[in-house]
């Protein structure tokens, strides 16, 4: 947009519901087998273009991080000792702060995607849908720079409070309060 205007603004087209309420709570990434279930709400008036979504095993998500607190332009990935460009991460903490998550498609109900095997935290706002395509959306044999490097076993988030030596936040404050209750 060359000539200084704003882009068009987006609208929600669903909201995503999951017991994962923070990103320790979801796997660093969708796909790996280990995300919870959940379900994408699509708002009143979008349910029409859900049709034909079904018989799908997959669905690209395209959504908004709100919780990201950030834009930073280098950030340390969970798995690695050192910064890296943002746009060389998938993190959510960017400039704009947009995700796209492969999640696997259980079934529709009505204005109800039920989908697993997710990393999206419950409330998130999703900008769109698509069907996920093995024949144009698979690589198999892409170069993954840096992340190739890295310790595959390693742990899907930092502890970046433990590692600044500052209390953490109080939403996991609170929460170990509550696992040393039970």
């Amino acid at each position: 947009m060359s000539d200084g205007s704003q882009p068009p603004s987006m609208q929600p087209i669903g909201f995503v519901r999951s017991s994962q309420q923070v990103h320790h709570d979801a796997p660093r990434q969708s796909g790996l087998g280990r995300g919870g279930d959940g379900i994408i709400e699509v708002v009143q008036g979008m349910q029409n273009g859900l049709h034909d979504l079904a018989g799908f095993s997959h669905i690209w998500v395209l959504f908004w991080c709100h919780l990201a607190r950030s834009k930073a332009l280098m950030v340390k990935p969970p798995r690695d000792t050192r910064k890296r460009g943002v746009f060389a991460t998938r993190s959510p903490q960017r400039p704009n702060p947009i995700g796209l998550s492969c999640v696997r498609l259980l079934r529709i109900e009505r204005r109800r995607l039920h989908i697993v095997d997710h990393d999206l935290l419950d409330g998130t706002p999703v900008l769109d849908v698509k069907p996920y395509l093995p024949y144009c959306d698979s690589v198999p044999d892409a170069a993954i720079g840096y992340v190739a490097s890295l310790d595959s076993k390693a742990k899907d988030h930092r502890t970046w409070w433990e590692e600044k030596g500052v209390v953490a936040p109080r939403v996991y404050r609170e929460r170990r309060t509550r696992e040393v209750r039970k």
